[in-house]
């Protein structure tokens, strides 16, 4: 039994680890990490877990908390893992970090984005990015994982096999991208007051989001050379699920058999990346609750120009179901442990 501690596990991504890791056969959450709730019962705050979790939330202790588990889940703000993490836990535990704080490779550009100085730079080029369908082989030895953003996983998983296989232009790529509103977090702010979100729609760091460059750089290790996006993030009135929108030229004339081959190709073996049929577009209808991605595409006679689509639940695949994925290989279990549950509808 895989013993877990979780650093965060108030906030939305850690209560959605929370729900996954009940219904995992082979994991035990035995440290409910909260800063905010300490000596609280966990189902005093997630009425949902009542009479499924008797727990109370300790602190953020990860130096008592590597003693007693076998991995550390930091669902928490970026910045608060790097300043925890040091050598004699990582020789203890494995960490899966839901954060950025391990995402992007050069700490300039991370401060840069961030707006922070990066407190452990030193294990940066060891922790492993950890989206399964690209490192897997990596995640399976790593002891620090650098559990990918919402955004980043579903646009790069949607023009991955096109930007690898060279049949666009990786310059010309526009990202347009919508998320629920549990992706801002459980955090206060007038700006996700339902007042505020309801019967709206707005664009959101626009031209500066901070998941562009984490984006850029898995795009260009799959062009093997610098890439340049657009990408503007949009907020919903819903609660879960992201939708991606991305535009990009191509380099040839291609039939939709040849494009369609290319995504069979990279994804048949993939469990959670669903190549959807012929003219049919991914909704977050058809994902949430579950780790799945759905991804098609449209060719463009006209412009010629592709475009990919993406969608998932922003709190499973793109957070706390993709950190049990890795976890899984971590430890040797099957990879869809505790994540074959179907989609919610409706």
């Amino acid at each position: 039994m895989i013993r877990v501690g979780i650093v965060g596990a108030t906030g939305y991504a850690g209560a959605e680890l929370v729900r996954l890791l009940l219904g995992h056969k082979e994991a035990k959450i035995v440290w409910y990490g909260s800063r905010s709730y300490v000596d609280q019962k966990y189902a005093d705050i997630y009425q949902n877990m009542f009479q499924l979790v008797e727990d109370i939330c300790l602190d953020d202790n990860m130096e008592a908390m590597a003693e007693q588990v076998d991995v550390i889940f930091t669902a928490t703000p970026q910045g608060l893992c790097a300043s925890l993490v040091n050598d004699n836990i990582l020789h203890k535990v494995k960490i899966i970090d839901l954060s950025a704080d391990f995402r992007i490779k050069d700490v300039a550009v991370y401060e840069k984005w961030y707006g922070i100085r990066h407190k452990s730079p030193q294990y940066i080029e060891e922790a492993v990015y950890g989206l399964c369908e690209l490192n897997r082989e990596q995640v399976k030895r790593a002891r620090l994982i650098a559990n990918p953003g919402c955004y980043p996983t579903c646009s790069f998983l949607s023009v991955y096999p096109l930007v690898k296989e060279g049949l666009i232009d990786p310059d010309t790529i526009i990202i347009d991208a919508k998320s629920g509103t549990s992706g801002a977090g459980r955090g206060a702010k007038v700006d996700n007051l339902f007042c505020e979100v309801n019967e709206n729609i707005k664009a959101y760091g626009v031209a500066g989001h901070r998941h562009t460059p984490e984006i850029e750089e898995q795009l260009g290790r799959a062009a093997g050379k610098p890439v340049l996006i657009s990408f503007t993030p949009h907020l919903v009135p819903m609660q879960r699920g992201i939708l991606v929108t991305a535009y990009a030229s191509l380099k040839k004339d291609v039939s939709y058999e040849e494009v369609k081959a290319v995504y069979d190709r990279y994804y048949e073996k993939e469990y959670f990346v669903r190549v959807l049929k012929k003219d049919v577009c991914p909704q977050t209808r058809w994902v949430e609750g579950s780790n799945f991605v759905d991804v098609n595409f449209k060719i463009d006679q006209r412009t010629r120009r592709i475009i990919m689509m993406g969608a998932m639940d922003n709190l499973v695949k793109g957070a706390a179901g993709q950190a049990v994925q890795n976890m899984n290989l971590m430890f040797g279990l099957n990879e869809t442990q505790g994540l074959q549950m179907a989609p919610v509808f409706p």
